[in-house]
């Protein structure tokens, strides 16, 4: 009995010993295995200042149309709220974006998104909304992609003289010589809302067309706000407004909204013009309830924005794009009025 009690113990001890030596060989083995490799998805931080701009709408279904297997895309809208763009930008670089795409609020407020990707090494590719020069110079991974307001603002001017030489009993319609106009701005202080009005007055002028202003009103991009201001300005001046020009097709639709409103015929009314070539921009150039508008290139941006934001996130060179002093991608505007209008709107 005691010697089977004695090797009933050293039996145990070894079937201990044995068992604790698989236990850490096991232990040892799954510590040298290699971990699962991480995913190799790109991720992609889309950062709109608001969520009912058309322009900004049409740009974005753009982007998605260009977004490929493999990439998740990300979409935040700041609601016009640069503090809320501030958090959302910050969120999103939590989340482990690779590059962020940033429509700012506030184009003049731009260095606490920018520390903040500085901070955690993330590229921005600013779009549709310009930073100012000194800001973008900050740090070498901040680009831009976008148009060129001068380019919009001197096109409506031009297509705006053109229509008032060929239609002038139409356009002139006290016969005085002169064309008396109203400007819908987009946004107080912003470069591109500035830049389209200065420039299409001036290239007004510059081809030869006498105008007065009579009416200015800033209508932030929105098509109800510029119902509301034009009519203020049709019960100011009456039929003595001639010509409307909008900063973008939204606001040049909300004059037609207010012309509507006040049962003033198609006849009695002024010639309007927009600017963006929005899906509803156009639709209303071939009903000829504004006479033209000028198409911002949204298919190219959107393509641009993406190619770009690719490149980054994969650590690729950008050389190929042909950057602007190496952070600029800006695409051109075209004029478009009756005569060509259908070649834009299945575009």
């Amino acid at each position: 009995m005691i010697i089977r009690n004695i090797f009933s113990r050293r039996y145990s001890r070894k079937i201990f010993v044995w068992v604790v030596c698989v236990v850490l060989t096991v232990g040892m083995l799954s510590g040298c295995e290699k971990k699962a490799p991480e995913s190799n998805e790109i991720k992609i931080g889309v950062c709109c200042y608001d969520q009912y701009d058309t322009f900004l709408s049409q740009l974005i279904k753009c982007f998605e149309k260009c977004v490929e297997d493999g990439v998740n895309v990300e979409y935040v809208y700041a609601s016009q709220s640069q503090i809320t763009q501030n958090e959302q930008v910050e969120k999103l670089i939590a989340k482990g974006v690779d590059v962020l795409c940033v429509n700012l609020v506030d184009r003049t407020a731009p260095n606490t998104i920018i520390e903040l990707a500085k901070k955690a090494d993330v590229p921005i590719i600013f779009f549709n909304r310009e930073l100012v020069e000194e800001d973008i110079t900050q740090w070498p991974k901040l680009y831009y992609i976008g148009s060129d307001a001068f380019e919009s603002g001197r096109m409506q001017g031009e297509l705006a003289a053109n229509m008032i030489r060929r239609e002038s009993s139409k356009a002139d319609k006290n016969g005085d010589g002169r064309i008396q106009y109203v400007v819908l701005e987009g946004e107080a202080g912003h470069q591109d809302a500035i830049v389209r009005t200065e420039y299409s007055v001036n290239t007004l002028i510059d081809e030869g067309v006498e105008v007065d202003k009579v009416g200015y009103a800033i209508a932030n991009w929105n098509r109800a706000q510029a119902q509301t201001k034009m009519a203020q300005l049709i019960e100011r001046n009456g039929d003595g407004i001639e010509l409307v020009l909008a900063n973008n097709d939204d606001m040049a639709l909300g004059a037609v909204d207010a012309y509507n409103s006040a049962k003033i015929s198609a006849d009695e009314r002024p010639l309007i013009f927009g600017i963006d070539g929005t899906d509803v921009g156009l639709e209303a150039v071939v009903n000829k309830t504004i006479m033209g508008t000028i198409y911002n290139d949204k298919e190219g941006q959107a393509r641009a924005m993406y190619d770009l934001a690719m490149a980054l996130a994969k650590g690729e060179s950008v050389s190929s794009l042909n950057l602007e002093d190496g952070r600029y991608i800006r695409t051109h505007y075209e004029k478009v009025d009756a005569a060509n209008v259908l070649q834009y709107i299945h575009k």
